[in-house]
């Protein structure tokens, strides 16, 4: 059984990269919503492989497991509405931080790392010349969203802080490079930037959301901190 859901991972995995190369080849709604689902597929089975190896961070895999899903319906749906593909994702990061707060309690010093984060990404959105929101609606959307996913990130970073495991190192790496992507998505929409920064959208998305799941299964490998 194991052996099999090991499979079907790396089967999941090559999927999502297959995906993320054809989407940024050729684009479409369809191939970006394939790929997404196949996302959280790999987070259903990677909870399955720390279920079945008795995982002692049960709430964190759940919680993470609904942010996955969040995040695949706010990656469908920015396609067709910006804002509420945003507040999906934005609900999606919540949900990440909770379930980072199952690893480790939430401490107040914890908002340490997401201020250090949050500010210049603010002051980056509110200040820089080259941002045309066309509205104040929209910037302020960004500027929650910025919030949002920087306390997501920022908690991350205090866990691997207070604890070096493997868990905590996967979940940083993953949750760094969604705010990257979601940096180069925020420049690609509203700044006037080479093609490029598209591209390093969704070369660091997809590998985000692999780790994201992965970090499900490698749960299990770790004790449960006091």
């Amino acid at each position: 059984m194991k052996r099999a859901l090991n499979i079907i991972s790396l089967l999941l995995i090559v999927a999502i990269i297959v995906g993320d190369i054809c989407y940024i080849v050729v684009g479409g709604l369809l191939a970006k919503s394939l790929t997404s689902a196949c996302f959280v597929l790999l987070g259903v089975v990677c909870i399955f492989q720390a279920i079945k190896s008795k995982t002692p961070y049960k709430k964190f895999c759940i919680f993470l497991l609904v942010g996955l899903v969040f995040a695949m319906l706010g990656d469908i749906l920015l396609e067709v509405e910006f804002i509420v593909g945003a507040a999906l994702f934005a609900v999606g990061h919540v949900f990440f931080f909770v379930s980072y707060c199952f690893i480790s309690r939430f401490k107040w010093k914890d908002l340490i790392f997401g201020t250090a984060i949050f500010v210049p990404s603010v002051l980056l959105i509110t200040l820089a010349p080259f941002f045309e929101f066309g509205g104040v609606i929209m910037e302020i959307v960004c500027v929650i969203y910025a919030i949002i996913i920087s306390c997501m990130v920022g908690k991350a970073v205090s866990n691997l802080v207070e604890t070096k495991n493997l868990l905590n190192i996967v979940i940083v790496v993953g949750s760094c490079l969604f705010f990257f992507s979601d940096l180069m998505l925020l420049l690609n929409v509203f700044a006037s930037l080479p093609q490029v920064v598209g591209i390093l959208c969704l070369a660091t998305y997809y590998p985000a959301e692999i780790l994201l799941a992965c970090s499900i299964g490698i749960s299990a490998c770790n004790k449960k901190e006091a």
